[in-house]
C-alpha cells in the first residue's frame, strides 16, 4: 500500500508520516527542498527564492520522489505535494492547521521569533500556491483529493497516526 501524506510547512508531514512508516513496517519517503539545497549547497532560503524563478527545481524534486515511492511496493511519501502526484497512492492524507500553529511549531524546530516565522510561513505558503498552480496547476488549498483531512491542532502526533490508521481499517 502507498499511503500520500500532504499539507504544508509546520502541519506535522514529516513527524506524521514517519511515525505511521514506523507503526506500518513501510518506508518513508520525503525528499525535500531542504535535501536538495544541502546537495547543492545552497541555503535553504536563497533555494527557495531559485525555485521561484526555476520551475525545473519542483519539477526535479516532485519527479524524485515519485520514482522513489514508485519503486517500493508499501510506503509512505510525506511531502506538500504527495496527493497529487502520487497518483497510484492507495491511500491520501491531507493535514491542516493554523498559519500561527504552523508558526508556532516552526519556532519550536528552528527558532527564532513568532512574528518572523508567521512572516516567513505566509510568504512561503503564497510563494509555494503561486509555483504549484503556474507548474502543474494545482490548488493546494484545495483538498478535494484527499481520501482524509486531518485538523492538527491540539493533537499530537500519536493521536493523528491513531486517525490515520483507524481510517485505514475502515477503508
Amino acid at each position: 500500500m502507498r499511503i500520500a501524506v500532504s499539507g504544508k510547512s509546520g502541519c506535522g508531514n514529516t513527524t506524521v508520516s514517519t511515525l505511521l512508516a514506523q507503526k506500518l513496517g513501510y518506508p518513508m519517503i520525503n525528499f525535500t527542498f531542504r535535501q536538495m539545497a544541502k546537495e547543492r549547497n545552497m541555503d535553504f532560503w536563497d533555494f527557495c527564492a531559485l525555485a521561484n524563478r526555476d520551475d525545473s527545481i519542483d519539477k526535479e524534486l516532485d519527479s524524485r520522489q515519485v520514482q522513489m515511492a514508485m519503486a517500493e511496493e508499501n510506503c509512505i511519501l510525506g511531502s506538500r505535494l504527495a496527493i497529487w502526484m502520487l497518483k497510484d497512492a492507495d491511500f491520501k492524507v491531507y493535514l491542516v492547521a493554523s498559519d500561527e500553529e504552523r508558526a508556532r511549531r516552526i519556532v519550536k524546530r528552528e527558532g527564532g521569533t513568532l512574528a518572523e516565522r508567521l512572516a516567513e510561513t505566509r510568504k512561503r505558503d503564497s510563494h509555494d500556491s503561486e509555483r504549484y498552480g503556474r507548474i502543474y496547476g494545482i490548488d493546494n488549498n484545495d483538498t478535494s483529493q484527499a481520501d482524509l483531512v486531518i485538523d492538527t491542532e491540539g493533537k499530537t502526533p500519536e493521536e493523528i497516526v491513531d486517525i490515520i490508521l483507524n481510517a485505514l481499517q475502515k477503508n
